[in-house]
């Protein structure tokens, strides 16, 4: 089975069927990818839903300045994915670039689709998955302008303490909202404090 990893964090929700891995196995394939390669490119439709089995990515924006603002960061055992893009079929206005070398297992969106008839208790898992995600990203909305820079990283420890040693201070940066120099005397105060 090439997808080992992905049955077992599946598994994690519930159980399946050998006959259930069977069809979510013929579904996903494998992908390697170079650092710095994209997934999705803003103006594309987002036609794949990607589990990472190795390695990081991002997924940000562009503003009419030029300026990238990351979104979302995704390593081992996550997800990644414009879903609205790959939910409605139209164009996104994000990008999916690989931080490191990476491995990756990738459905289409009408075999996800298949999957959610064939196997229900997918469809239930996905909709946990991305009720979680949605809860993510309203805290995130909250905490942009109810929190302060140094809550909003600390708040970044917590979610991604995984990935904190792992993304450079320009990412991080970009994910709060600040510049990479403030990010350097947030830390430093929290240095102090501690």
């Amino acid at each position: 089975m090439i997808n080992q990893d992905l049955i077992q964090y599946l598994e994690g929700f519930m159980p399946f069927s050998s006959k259930e891995r069977e069809l979510i196995d013929a579904k996903f394939f494998p992908k390697k990818i170079k650092r710095k390669e994209k997934l999705l490119k803003a103006g594309e439709v987002c036609k794949v839903y990607t589990f990472v089995v190795k390695g990081c990515f991002r997924m940000y924006g562009v503003d009419d300045k030029g300026f990238e603002h990351n979104i979302q960061f995704a390593a081992e055992n996550d997800w990644i994915a414009d879903i609205s893009s790959f939910y409605t079929q139209k164009t996104s206005q994000l990008n999916i670039e690989a931080l490191e070398v990476s491995e990756i297992l990738q459905v289409q969106q009408q075999d996800l689709f298949f999957l959610f008839i064939e196997v229900p208790k997918l469809n239930r898992i996905f909709k946990v998955m991305i009720e979680h995600k949605y809860i993510e990203l309203q805290n995130r909305v909250l905490q942009n302008f109810s929190s302060t820079a140094e809550q909003r990283y600390l708040d970044f420890l917590e979610q991604y303490s995984h990935l904190s040693n792992r993304l450079p201070n320009t990412q991080i940066a970009s994910y709060l909202g600040i510049t990479p120099e403030f990010l350097s005397k947030i830390r430093k105060n929290i240095q102090i404090k501690g």
